[in-house]
């Protein structure tokens, strides 16, 4: 069986970014159940631990600044500006994926 091709990095990323200012359930979706996202220090694991640091996030706003590919990952360096403290900070997003859903998304400060 021939693995699902991979999209273009700049469309995942580009969806990513989308479903991130849009509706939760949208964005909520491109996970896959047991995904993991490390953002700040922590880690969570599965989609419920997902919908809940999600829900903890700040509404902010991305203007990506870069686009990188390897494998099986994306790496988007993005500036995000909110109503949190230090706004706006650049962070650098590393997306896995399997097929077009995140499996494991890593949140860093640049």
């Amino acid at each position: 069986m021939v693995p699902p091709r991979l999209p273009a990095p700049a469309t995942l990323t580009r969806r990513y970014f989308t479903l991130a200012e849009g509706d939760r359930g949208e964005y909520l979706a491109q996970f896959t159940d047991d995904a993991v996202v490390e953002d700040e220090g922590r880690t969570h694991h599965g989609i419920a631990a997902i919908r809940d640091w999600w829900g903890s996030v700040p509404e902010v706003s991305y203007r990506v600044v870069d686009v990188d590919h390897t494998g099986t990952s994306h790496r988007a360096t993005a500036q995000i500006s909110g109503s949190f403290p230090g706004s706006p900070v650049t962070l650098v997003l590393t997306l896995a994926f399997v097929g077009d859903k995140i499996t494991r998304l890593t949140i860093r400060p640049v």
